[in-house]
């Protein structure tokens, strides 16, 4: 060790003391498994105030003050006041539960408290942290920190922290405040044998976000919360440039403020980050009418071991060579850090209406939706829910609001069931938004409604398609109340060419619940799709499914063989293996399928090139056989 790196290290030890967590409350109650004390010191500095340690569940998703609970009535209520539903009794969803998964309120299986949830101690690579305080770099090492960005939101991840333990915890959390600090801490890592992998909102579905357990290097969570500010809007060319770590609703809200939108809204908008949108490939609810991330990012700045790549101007086409951006959009944390982005952006539209379709069923409803690619007419947002969800989504409507509950009294019910002769389990629901002006909008409807009845559909009004556009908000809460009593579920979407669409989702359907019983699930399986993003070849299909794990010795195992079973039927019907949620390391067995062995070599031979020491080590998309995992 030379000299002045010495005297960092004795610089630290001199300080520590002032570096102890001071914070007190539900963020520290996390507790270090026993081991050597010098080990599970606790080294902290400039620690940051982050809403991922403050407003966060620990253990499932979402806000701290909204999840779904039994009140004393017996009734399901929504906590908290961030939604409509918020405060509102669900008196129709606890009856749906009972009666499509089998639970038993007096059999419940609630979370591990937060006291009892052990940490091992870290891994400290003492150097880096020296070079992280020297330089004012904020950083820390309780296990509170570490916790927090350890995980994404798959079903294992909540599994581990409600009822056992992560198996690896990133040693050490860092949170740089600007590009600059980014690129001394990848130096540093390259430097000092660090490991590193980047967290952006956390809503991962992928696994990315485990720290691999091979990994003998010290690794080291790049947080990028600090990096959340707009950096200029420039409304001659209807452009913006943030920072990576800014999240997806916050960014809407400054931008809505000065009349724009970048119209990318994922269902994760509240807790996604701009740097992971492009380091997913991600897509939005409105897709139709603005784009995915990658027609709206226009130039992007990306710190690599080998230094930063930018380009040389931010213009809105170029053509020399491969786009280097291609290569980093979905490139999953492997390559380097998205620190800086440019989005192109929208005035904000005038008018915006939401709609509802009722179709007598599936099949119908697909067939619509076929047409509307056809004919371009879709707005700005277009979802297709099967009977399933349709149902589920009439049983979350609170006291005397909504469709279902609606029609019960009224000869709307009856029209639709009746006289048009639409039948309870089998109809469908489609939600629509549309944007533009006010002729713009009235022109939309007119087209799409007439569409409609070539196909039997029924125009259901706007407040159902309000409804059922929000209550994707709320519906990624539910599976926290399911874990409450023994339930297991999952979301997971491909993309699909339309003529392999009512193939690829009955099959999915049917094979889940055959897989589930032949596993041993004694009670009703819950599967289920609906149709998200429409294209001229094909179609976004997203799958909801759960089954209730009581009597199960091995409710994980079951789940990854449903799960698994599922993804090998999509491929086999024709769908891809993501199209929005990326590989991680999740689906990293069907990536040679996918891109052909000659495609892994290439994304090997880029990793080596960008990444030679393999700092950014998170092993997602493809196993490396020369990096230290």
């Amino acid at each position: 060790m030379s000299g002045k790196s010495l005297g960092q290290t004795m610089l630290v030890g001199r300080i520590m003391g002032e570096c102890r967590s001071e914070q007190k409350g539900p963020t520290d109650l996390f507790t270090s498994t026993p081991q050597v004390k010098k080990m599970a010191e606790i080294q902290q500095f400039n620690v940051p105030q982050s809403y991922r340690d403050t407003i966060l569940k620990w253990n499932g998703w979402g806000y701290r003050d909204s999840f779904f609970a039994i009140n004393k009535n017996g009734d399901v209520e929504f906590t908290g006041s961030r939604y409509e539903m918020s405060g509102q009794a669900l008196p129709l969803l606890r009856p749906w539960f009972e009666q499509n998964l089998g639970i038993d309120l007096d059999y419940k299986t609630p979370s591990q408290p937060q006291q009892q949830f052990k940490v091992d101690p870290p891994n400290n690579n003492q150097v880096f942290i020296d070079f992280l305080r020297v330089h004012d770099i904020a950083y820390s090492n309780a296990p509170q920190h570490r916790v927090m960005r350890a995980h994404g939101h798959t079903v294992h991840d909540m599994m581990h922290l409600r009822y056992g333990k992560i198996p690896r915890y990133p040693d050490l959390i860092v949170w740089p405040k600007d590009e600059s600090q980014v690129e001394k801490i990848v130096e540093a890592a390259n430097r000092f044998n660090q490991a590193l992998i980047p967290i952006g909102g956390g809503t991962s579905v992928s696994n990315a976000l485990d720290c691999p357990l091979p990994e003998p290097r010290s690794i080291a969570s790049i947080d990028m919360a600090l990096m959340d500010h707009i950096l200029w809007i420039d409304s001659q060319n209807l452009t913006c440039r943030a920072e990576a770590g800014i999240i997806g609703q916050t960014l809407e809200k400054e931008l809505n403020a000065k009349g724009y939108t970048c119209g990318h809204e994922p269902d994760s908008i509240e807790f996604s980050s701009l740097g992971g949108w492009v380091s997913t490939r991600a897509s939005g609810m409105k897709k139709n009418r603005y784009g995915n991330i990658e027609d709206l990012v226009v130039h992007l700045n990306f710190v690599t071991s080998k230094g930063l790549i930018q380009r040389q101007c931010q213009v809105p086409r170029l053509s020399s060579g491969p786009d280097l951006q291609h290569v980093i959009l979905g490139s999953e944390g492997t390559l380097g850090v998205v620190t800086q982005v440019t989005l192109k952006i929208f005035p904000i539209p005038p008018v915006k209406r939401f709609g509802s379709l009722v179709f007598p069923n599936f099949n119908a409803g697909v067939a619509f939706f076929r047409e509307v690619a056809k004919h371009r007419c879709q707005p700005a947002s277009l979802r297709l829910v099967d009977n399933e969800q349709f149902i589920m989504g009439q049983a979350m409507k609170t006291e005397n609001k909504g469709l279902w509950t609606g029609l019960k009294a009224s000869a709307s019910k009856m029209y639709v069931t009746w006289w048009k002769g639409f039948k309870v389990d089998e109809m469908v629901a489609a939600t629509c938004v549309f944007e533009g002006s006010e002729e713009e909008v009235e022109q939309q409807e007119r087209r799409l409604y007439a569409l409609a009845e070539q196909f039997k559909g029924v125009v259901g009004g706007e407040e159902n398609g309000r409804y059922g556009y929000r209550l994707t908000f709320a519906i990624a809460y539910l599976r926290d109340l399911g874990m409450e009593y023994s339930v297991l579920g999952e979301s997971f979407e491909t993309s699909v060419p339309w003529d392999k669409v009512l193939n690829l989702c009955r099959n999915v359907k049917q094979l889940i619940k055959r897989e589930a019983k032949a596993a041993g699930v004694k009670y009703p399986v819950l599967a289920s799709c609906r149709v998200t993003q429409v294209y001229d070849a094909g179609a976004c299909v997203y799958f909801y499914f759960g089954f209730n794990s009581r009597g199960l010795d091995n409710s994980l195992e079951v789940y990854d063989r449903i799960e698994t079973a599922a993804r090998d039927e999509i491929i086999a019907c024709g769908g891809s293996i993501s199209h929005h949620h990326g590989i991680g390391k999740l689906r990293k067995q069907w990536m040679k399928g996918t891109v052909g062995t000659v495609g892994l070599d290439l994304l090997a031979a880029i990793k080596h090139e960008l990444d030679p020491k393999n700092v950014f080590a998170n092993a997602n998309l493809i196993d490396l056989p020369s990096a230290k995992l």
